[in-house]
């Protein structure tokens, strides 16, 4: 058992009928850790936080968390884990306080601690003002973070979010994604799993999840460095003319519609960029500009994964 892993997963396999949707996946998180599972929906990413939680049994491999076999003493880990599915158990006609002193009898915490925990991480979610109103007449955005309150409030140190932000506007995300940042501050280990490609690389290891496996696992720096190619960024009024013209262009080695621009993956963008733009005067489609620019991890998962774009 490596003394610095909080969470170790080994081949892993689960399938539902005809349907393998988690094939062989092995990986291990360290202490102190946000670790992400980032790919399109139906890529394996809520099986496999759902055996990582004791709540689905693997039909084979092994998982420990924090040094306890979780299929073998699943119940062992409920003080040590918190699970947050993608659709979070609040009572919605309880209100912001109820839910929380509720999940707190479920995980028999004392009420004084439960009084100065829920004080600490309603302000830190910002959810002070809101203790007496419903929850089911918070936002979305507020919900996900009662959700997370409810989770932490028996201080877990392993916590696991599936797609935690789904759905969620973008001001509630930024200030979802703070919490974390202080929760890893103060050693909490989170396993979180995103379609969101721009969150994915706010983690501090990813796996790239397609098809029930992993296919890559690293620093979103390193993965980014592992993408074959360059790239190249074309803007122009009609994006999609762009994308036609340089399907079959030589040195283009994909493209992705990203707005109003084109991201083209190359095999050498100085000698491409020229030839390109040629490419695409002669068919008398106007470009606005073309830069090569640092890859974004969906481009990243494009290249090396394949098949469409996570959502």
């Amino acid at each position: 058992m490596n003394n610095g892993a909080a969470v170790i997963a080994q081949n892993l396999v689960r399938s539902f009928g005809a349907t393998a949707a988690v094939s062989d996946v092995s990986f291990s998180i360290q202490r102190g850790e946000i670790f992400g599972f980032a790919g399109p929906d139906g890529a394996g990413k809520t099986t496999v936080m759902r055996m990582l939680a004791g709540v689905l049994r693997p039909d084979s491999g092994g998982i420990a968390v924090e040094g306890i076999d979780v299929i073998a003493n699943p119940e062992g880990i409920k003080s040590l884990l918190s699970y947050m599915p993608q659709r979070f158990g609040l009572y919605e006609d309880l209100t912001v306080a109820e839910n929380i002193f509720f999940y707190a009898e479920l995980f028999s915490v004392p009420r004084k601690i439960r009084l100065a925990r829920a004080r600490e991480l309603l302000e830190a979610a910002g959810l002070s003002p809101f203790q007496k109103r419903l929850a089911g007449q918070l936002s979305g955005g507020m919900k996900q973070k009662l959700g997370l309150v409810c989770a932490l409030i028996h201080t877990p140190s392993v916590l696991l979010l599936d797609e935690p932000t789904t759905g969620v506007d973008p001001v509630s995300r930024r200030d979802f994604w703070a919490i974390l940042y202080n929760l890893r501050e103060s050693g909490v280990t989170i396993v979180l799993s995103t379609a969101y490609m721009d969150e994915a690389e706010r983690c501090s290891r990813l796996a790239l999840m397609d098809a029930g496996k992993i296919h890559y696992c690293d620093t979103p720096a390193r993965l980014k460095q592992a993408m074959p190619g360059m790239l190249l960024a074309i803007t122009a009024a009609d994006p999609r003319a762009v994308r036609a013209a340089l399907a079959d262009a030589p040195g283009v080695l994909g493209l992705l519609l990203m707005g109003d621009r084109v991201n083209v993956r190359v095999d050498d963008a100085a000698r491409r960029a020229p030839e390109l733009r040629a490419r695409l005067d002669a068919q008398n489609i106007a470009v606005t500009g073309i830069s090569r620019i640092e890859p974004a991890i969906e481009d990243v998962f494009v290249a090396l994964v394949g098949g469409g774009a996570p959502a």
